[in-house]
């Protein structure tokens, strides 16, 4: 036991002083590479909630202690799964994603919502979506997510691009101070976080007031690498 006690505190005494040495020697570079990935996405997930509403809500004259006529969320559903299938969606497209309560305001009745997570293939469609359906009823319309089936590849090559890009810049500030780029001494990759993209609410507006999305019609990745690198005489 005191034998293999002693293997060990000599070993990392050992790691410590080569660390030291290192480290008072000075003969690396440390660098970060950046990289961003744009893809193209072949699902996207658009979310639509449904809501029931007042008529009353829309005549224009009247106060929202006047609001009497409710309309069904039954009704406002089967508006929006005609107009989803009028340009092409179909119903193995559509997935509820959760039903809620709201309360208007205390006394009064409480109005019904629910989500609607359907695939599309195609950007495009969201804007026959925001033309064809009935804004009435409509609470929000969002993209939830974007996804490309060879996301896996696209990650692989960011993260090399990354790694290159710090090559790059080791070797340009090493050459620049008369010396040379040697080997790789480490290699660090941050961890990698959720992206998730989405539009701004929009609720109970005209098609033409809907904000324009095109900033969400890619997937960007971005990735960073941190290197160590050895420095080397010419």
């Amino acid at each position: 036991m005191r034998i293999k006690l002693f293997l060990v505190l000599s070993f990392m005494t050992l790691s410590i002083l080569s660390s030291q040495a290192q480290g008072e020697d000075g003969r690396y570079i440390e660098v970060t590479g950046t990289s961003e990935v744009e893809i193209v996405p072949d699902e996207i997930h658009y979310i639509i909630e449904i809501k029931e509403y007042f008529k009353e809500e829309f005549d224009g004259v009247s106060k929202p202690e006047e609001f009497r006529t409710k309309v069904p969320l039954s009704r406002i559903e089967q508006d929006l799964r005609s107009s989803l299938r009028s340009i092409g969606i179909t119903e193995k497209a559509i997935r509820t994603q959760e039903v809620g309560d709201y309360w208007r305001e205390r006394g009064r009745d409480f109005l019904i919502a629910k989500n609607f997570d359907i695939t599309l293939k195609d950007l495009n469609q969201i804007d026959k979506i925001i033309k064809k359906v009935n804004t009435k009823g409509i609470n929000s319309m969002r993209i939830g997510e974007l996804k490309n089936k060879d996301m896996e590849t696209y990650r692989e090559q960011g993260k090399i691009k990354a790694l290159q890009a710090a090559q790059r810049k080791a070797a340009y500030l090493v050459e620049a101070a008369g010396k040379k780029l040697g080997d790789v001494i480490r290699i660090v990759e941050p961890q990698e976080g959720m992206f998730r993209y989405s539009m701004p609410p929009q609720s109970n507006v005209r098609a033409s007031e809907v904000a324009s999305f095109d900033t969400f019609r890619t997937i960007k990745l971005n990735y960073s690498m941190l290197v160590r690198f050895e420095i080397t005489d010419k």
